[in-house]
């Protein structure tokens, strides 16, 4: 999952977007919720995304101290 955790969320975001407009009788309630969740998901995305580049940035500098 964190290997391509930006990839499985745009997936989920598109996805939604088309169940939303090939459905139209789902309850807008449940519409909402499910978007509340998608955004969450997506801080979740970011904060896996930031630690992957925190890491490699880290990664370079010890790789350009051993050199």
């Amino acid at each position: 999952m964190t290997t391509h955790a930006a990839r499985l969320y745009a997936v989920a975001a598109s996805v939604l977007a088309l169940v939303v407009f090939y459905v139209p009788e789902l309850p807008d309630a449940l519409i909402l919720g499910v978007v509340g969740a998608v955004l969450g998901a997506g801080e979740a995305v970011q904060r896996i995304e930031d630690g992957k580049t925190a890491a490699a940035g880290r990664q370079l500098v010890e790789d350009q101290d051993d050199a």
